[in-house]
């Protein structure tokens, strides 16, 4: 009987994991709100956005723990999750150089590789689905850790030359981790096609 409801559980693409994604995905607009609300980035408020952005982001964890546990990992659900990664950081990042905390060339570089994954993993949907890499990970890791700091009023507390060279090198770090974790995708995909 428990393998039986396991089998229906598994093939039916709404379940918890992926209703977690699909509210990752609708509360980022009330993150960019927010940014744009309170514009002063070294406000006190900014803990606000801080604190939502923290929210979706500790929920993709929540919901691939969720689907891990019970057994019950959809392709929609591989395919939406980098989908809510990739709203929340392209908002974070367009409002945040809109606002000219972080420079535009930061921005294309990171959005041109991450719309550029997900647009071939749609195009490849029907044939095979393509996980994160750890690569990935790892950066989408990064790209959060950045837009934390970034977005944080921690430039009030902190008005030093090394906070700031702090800052750059979260920046830095999470470009060059993009654009390898992005060279994997397409080494793998390359390999697969052979």
């Amino acid at each position: 009987m428990s393998n039986m409801l396991k089998t229906t559980a598994t093939s039916n693409p709404w379940n918890l994991p992926n209703a977690i994604t699909m509210a990752r995905i609708l509360a980022v607009p009330f993150f960019i709100w927010s940014l744009v609300s309170i514009s002063n980035d070294e406000s006190p408020m900014r803990w606000v956005s801080v604190l939502i952005f923290i929210v979706i982001m500790a929920s993709d964890g929540v919901d691939g723990a969720i689907a891990r546990k019970r057994g019950i990992v959809t392709d929609l659900g591989k395919l939406l999750d980098p989908i809510a990664d990739k709203a929340l950081l392209g908002g974070a990042l367009v409002t945040l150089s809109i606002l000219g905390e972080i420079a535009w060339w930061v921005t294309i570089v990171i959005l041109v590789r991450e719309l550029g994954i997900t647009v071939y993993r749609l195009v490849v949907v029907n044939q095979k689905v393509i996980a994160a890499s750890s690569g990935g990970k790892m950066k989408t890791i990064f790209q959060g850790v950045m837009v934390g700091f970034v977005v944080s009023p921690l430039t009030a507390w902190f008005p030093f030359d090394w906070y700031f060279l702090f800052e750059d090198g979260l920046v830095l770090i999470s470009v060059v981790l993009t654009v390898y974790s992005g060279l994997q995708y397409v080494i793998a995909a390359v390999r697969a096609r052979g």
